[in-house]
């Protein structure tokens, strides 16, 4: 079984606003960058696409298939109360308390990244311990993506945020056997 997680394309936003279950557009063209996720995935036989049902995840998975699965699994972390307002607008005490213990600690009102790990490693576990070896191209966002590849890596989750992933990036993983080996080379 062949995995490819792909991060959305360029959302529409400004730089310095929180986001996270907002749902934005995309780019005006994101249907070049779309082209430049195609080539990179260099994908040769019949995929199943899988989604987070965001609208900046959506178009991508349906460039790639007319028949895609949505999961809410695959949403980026939800920030609560701080959703579309500025970084600089959100109390300092309150980020400082946050990024203190990031992993541990939600978002007023939001959740932390201990409760999105949580959700991602079950769809991740129910995608690799399927009976199904079907090949499959999961399109989600930054922090599911750093939690699945956490924990492929046995990296702790505090330490993810090291892995970096842009907008449009491809991380290609193989299921032999019961282990997942990920195949794209990153720098830690």
């Amino acid at each position: 079984m062949e995995i490819y997680l792909i991060r959305h394309t360029t959302p529409d936003i400004e730089k310095g606003v929180c986001y996270g279950q907002s749902d934005l557009n995309l780019k005006s063209n994101y249907t070049e960058e779309f082209e430049s996720v195609s080539n990179k995935t260099q994908i040769k036989r019949a995929f199943k696409v899988i989604s987070s049902p965001l609208k900046r995840c959506a178009l991508l998975a349906k460039h790639f298939s007319d028949d895609v699965i949505f999961d809410d699994r695959l949403r980026e972390l939800n920030f609560g109360d701080w959703e579309l307002k500025p970084w600089n607008d959100i109390p300092e005490k309150d980020i400082n308390l946050w990024m203190a213990d990031f992993v541990n600690v939600a978002v007023p009102n939001g959740e932390s990244y201990v409760q999105l790990a949580s959700r991602v490693h079950d769809f991740f576990e129910s995608i690799t311990h399927s009976k199904n070896n079907q090949n499959l191209i999961v399109i989600s966002h930054a922090g599911p993506i750093r939690a699945i590849l956490s924990k492929s890596l046995k990296l702790p989750l505090k330490d993810s945020f090291s892995i970096k992933i842009n907008y449009g990036d491809v991380f290609h993983l193989k299921r032999e056997n019961e282990s997942i080996k990920l195949i794209t080379e990153i720098n830690l």
